[in-house]
């Protein structure tokens, strides 16, 4: 082995220990704490586990049987079509408003992107509370309700079990205020992308501003980014959880369709009965039901597919 040789080798030794040195904890803690948790769950979810993660008694498909053949899952499951139902195309529409107006400012435009991308940085259980406590808390010298009494409105008990749900709009506004300025982001990226020329030559062949060239131009040339942003809603309301929990704490006053998936599965796998292979079967369920989801709309969209 000539000396150039070597010193390639010891080069590439050094490389490759460098690499592990910076990426061997990320995959250490991600085999820890994601993969063998997620491998578990799926064997625990064929085992009759009660009050403990070590299975005991094998039980089959049973578990599976049982959850959906359970009412309380299933109207958790039309609990997440409402939700999405709201939530996609309310957020959907907001942040690319934002984007749009965004992205027509001239001067202090870091400013007003930092000012509306700041509540994503902000706690899902921080801003339940904020929205319980203060905003919509129900009583007379709550935030809404005195703005109900400026226009001559009676006051709302907007958590209460009641009808009217009011409780909808109170977990639908906390989740646009969090996320829509996420996606306003990933908007402005598109938005940034867009050739210039095109509107320049449509302004040329006497296209009028406004929605006009937002039909014709901006959306097709923001496919890509709405098919992710779609993508991400969709996902994202599938695991909401901590709204809905910290909103809507008592179990027994909201009808079993105010509970989305992961709080019934909180209360099965962890509430007093703390059926852990049962919760364990639910959660698969719901994974399939994302993977189904997402590959679905991946397809229909045409993510991936090559233009000719």
């Amino acid at each position: 082995m000539t000396a150039a040789a070597a010193a390639a080798r010891h080069r590439g030794r050094n490389r490759t220990l460098w690499f592990w040195l910076f990426v061997g904890p990320f995959v250490a803690g991600l085999v820890v704490f994601t993969y063998v948790p997620l491998l578990w769950s799926i064997a625990l979810s064929f085992f009759d586990a009660h009050n403990t993660v070590t299975p005991t008694r094998f039980v089959g498909l049973d578990n599976y049987t049982a959850m959906l053949s359970d009412g309380a899952f299933v109207d958790s499951l039309r609990t997440f079509v409402v939700f999405t139902a709201f939530i996609v195309p309310t957020t959907y529409a907001f942040s690319l408003a934002l984007a749009l107006m965004v992205n027509r400012v001239r001067r202090a435009r870091a400013f007003f992107r930092s000012v509306f991308f700041l509540p994503a940085a902000c706690s899902y259980v921080v801003a339940a509370l904020v929205w319980k406590t203060s905003l919509f808390n129900g009583v007379r010298f709550g935030l809404a309700n005195t703005v109900l009494g400026w226009f001559g409105g009676d006051s709302v008990a907007w958590l209460s079990a009641a009808d009217p749900p009011w409780y909808w709009l109170v977990v639908v506004t906390v989740r646009l205020w969090l996320q829509a300025g996420f996606y306003m982001i990933l908007f402005l990226a598109g938005l940034q992308r867009i050739d210039p020329a095109l509107y320049e030559a449509a302004a040329v062949d006497g296209a009028r501003p406004g929605v006009q060239v937002l039909r014709h131009i901006t959306l097709p040339q923001l496919r890509a980014t709405s098919v992710a942003v779609v993508l991400l809603l969709v996902v994202n309301a599938f695991q909401a959880f901590d709204e809905f929990y910290n909103l809507l704490s008592d179990a027994r006053g909201y009808p079993p369709y105010a509970r989305p998936p992961l709080v019934y599965l909180y209360y099965v796998a962890l509430g007093q009965g703390q059926n852990l292979g049962l919760g364990s079967a639910g959660a698969v369920i719901l994974s399939l039901i994302v993977v189904v989801a997402t590959v679905g709309q991946a397809r229909w969209f045409g993510l991936g597919r090559r233009e000719v």
